[in-house]
């Protein structure tokens, strides 16, 4: 070295003596403009006066650039040489980027990014709570008034980056920033950035709602606790990626992109290297624990209930995996989490597939204790009819997720159940032109039929038995009618069969009254009242009851069989007939033939 670029190596070490930070006080120095400092003075203060800083900046570069390297490192400037000048130089401007990001960071406005969690939804969709968690009867309307119609999930707005230190103080922390770097004290740089702004970036989660739950914290919640959880998370992970991880990792390209970071963790160093060291290491923990709540549910316990939320959270996370992607996957120390989340998604998908099937299954198996009294509408097709309307209004998601039509292994255990009626032959469509989602929904209304003939077989009265599958089969058929998306799904083919399962109850019970009526009307014919106003009081006693109620019932159905073949085989009374008929009661003789009107119009 000669004498003219000794002399400037010892101007310059003389510069950054004076700011020693490990000195116990300001360290004295002569010569050399400019005033000292110590540890509680800091060049980069934010204050108007910058001369000092550059004079200390040009300093570190001459010794940089006069001071021998390393041995071990050709990264790396000696520390011995030039007095420890270097190692003085690198400790004082660890510190300055500590306090330069401590004191000058932007306060994160929480209410900015809560405005990217907005869901563009034609409005907010039903949860599973609408439709209860267990099968009693639910109000039809408070169900279909709070189920939205939904085109598509996903979000117009993106990510939003957000300024997270004013552009001077991002200005000195990149002219620090590369100094290190080029000094080869790069790891210890991104160890302070990483050390100031993941407490940043983790209070500004937990601002947003993000709690630290465990995968075992998150499966034991109640499901009630456990669904506005998830409601809240979808709401945090928008604002959480589009903006917290977002912005952070603009502030990381502002830093380091032009720097030559090394990055032992990736095998060979590419452009991207230089920001994804200190962003990965900055937000992977918070990055994990966002994730890991979903990641619980995903692998968690299954149940009807959990459907529609673990829907919105599949999603939600589709919605943001072209974010996450553009975030993350630009680089190989970023790229686990995109894959991470792609797993998660996966298997939240999975989770959706097996829930419905186990909901089929639970149709199936829902066991026959007692009738309903009066024949009236069972709880379990109230249920089953309003979930699989609400299923319908997932029709986006959930013709992209069912891909496969019921197994075989289903027939198989519903044939097996010897309690029930045999299984009627499920003929659907052509397969090529059928969703498969639509092929599931046939299937659970079939297999809602097939129990619902079980649960018929429980009364005593035959009649009662063709009122209770008339009245069940009449609510399945109104339910798919009332919703366009699900007779969309389920089609008109499948739809006339089910109206034709109701004419055959129809028929049934029209035979079972002509049956009682003519043995009634055989009976009662031969029983005598010889008091001729007794027996016309009973007569308009018995006429009074059964002329209205037949009246009413055959205005309300007849039509149905009239359509249909050889009408005269259940429709052999008009009410005439029957009024006729009862002045034959109380005779004491069975009457003449002819007087057993029938009418075939």
């Amino acid at each position: 070295m000669d004498r003219s670029a000794a002399a400037e190596l010892e101007r310059a070490e003389r510069v950054v003596r004076r700011w020693n930070s490990t000195a116990s006080a300001p360290a004295g120095g002569g010569g050399g403009g400019g005033g000292g400092g110590g540890e509680d003075q800091m060049l980069f203060d934010g204050g108007g006066d910058r001369a000092e800083a550059e004079r200390f900046l040009q300093a570190v570069d001459d010794l940089r650039r006069l001071a021998p390297p390393s041995p071990g490192s050709p990264r790396r400037t000696s520390s011995t040489g030039g007095s420890g000048a270097v190692q003085v130089a690198m400790a004082r401007l660890e510190d300055e980027f500590r306090h330069v990001l401590a004191s000058r960071a932007v306060d994160l406005e929480i209410e900015v990014l809560a405005d990217l969690s907005s869901l563009s939804m034609c409005s907010d969709r039903s949860s599973f709570s609408d439709v209860g968690d267990a099968p009693p009867p639910v109000d039809d309307d408070s169900v279909e008034s709070s189920v939205g119609r939904r085109s598509s999930y996903r979000s117009m707005r993106s990510i939003r980056e957000i300024d997270l230190l004013p552009p001077e103080a991002v200005t000195d922390l990149n002219a620090i920033a590369s100094r290190m770097a080029a000094a080869g004290y790069d790891r210890e740089c991104v160890q302070v950035y990483a050390s100031v702004r993941k407490p940043a970036v983790d209070s500004a989660l937990r601002r947003l709602g993000v709690e630290k739950l465990t995968i075992g914290d998150v499966q034991r919640l109640e499901w009630d606790a456990l669904e506005v959880k998830i409601r809240r998370w979808i709401r945090a992970a928008r604002a959480a990626i589009r903006g917290v991880f977002a912005s952070e990792r603009r502030l990381c390209f502002l830093i380091f992109h032009d720097l030559p970071l090394s990055n032992p963790t990736i095998a060979t160093p590419a452009p991207t290297t230089t920001l994804a060291a200190p962003f990965v290491e900055t937000v992977r923990g918070a990055a994990l624990q966002l994730f890991g709540f979903a990641e619980a549910i995903s692998i968690g316990r299954r149940s009807p209930e959990k459907l529609f939320k673990i829907i919105d959270l599949h999603d939600a996370l589709a919605d943001l995996l072209p974010d996450v992607s553009d975030i993350f996957a630009a680089s190989k120390a970023g790229e686990s989490i995109y894959v991470q989340t792609t797993e998660i998604r996966a298997r939240l998908a999975d989770a959706v597939r097996g829930i419905l099937s186990e909901f089929e299954n639970a149709v199936l198996c829902d066991p026959s204790k007692t009738p309903v009294p009066g024949g009236t509408i069972h709880p379990l097709t109230r249920y089953v009819m309003n979930y699989i309307v609400l299923i319908s209004d997932y029709k986006t998601t959930l013709s992209e997720l069912i891909v496969s039509r019921p197994s075989a292994s289903s027939r198989v255990r519903a044939e097996g159940n010897e309690l029930r009626p045999p299984f009627p032959d499920l003929d659907l469509p052509d397969p090529d032109s059928q969703l498969p989602l639509s092929a599931h929904l046939i299937w659970t209304i079939v297999v809602l039929e097939h129990n619902l003939e079980g649960k018929a077989s429980l009364y005593k009265d035959p009649a009662l038995s063709h009122l209770f599958l008339m009245n069940n089969v009449h609510y399945i058929v109104h339910k798919v009618k009332d919703s366009p998306e699900l007779r969309g799904l389920i089609g008109d083919v499948y739809l006339k069969r089910l109206t034709g399962i109701s004419k055959s109850a129809l028929r049934e019970r029209f035979k079972s009254f002509n049956a009682a009526f003519e043995e009634a009307h055989r009976v009662q014919s031969g029983w005598y009242v010889p008091d001729t106003q007794l027996k016309e009081e009973l007569r308009i006693s018995i006429a009074e009851k059964l002329l209205p109620a037949y009246r009413s019932f055959l205005g309300r159905f007849r039509h149905h069989i009239e359509n249909g073949r050889h009408p005269e085989l259940y429709i052999k009374y008009t009410v005439e007939d029957l009024e006729i008929s009862v002045t034959d009661f109380f005779e004491g003789s069975p009457p003449p033939p002819h007087n057993r009107r029938r009418s075939h119009g």
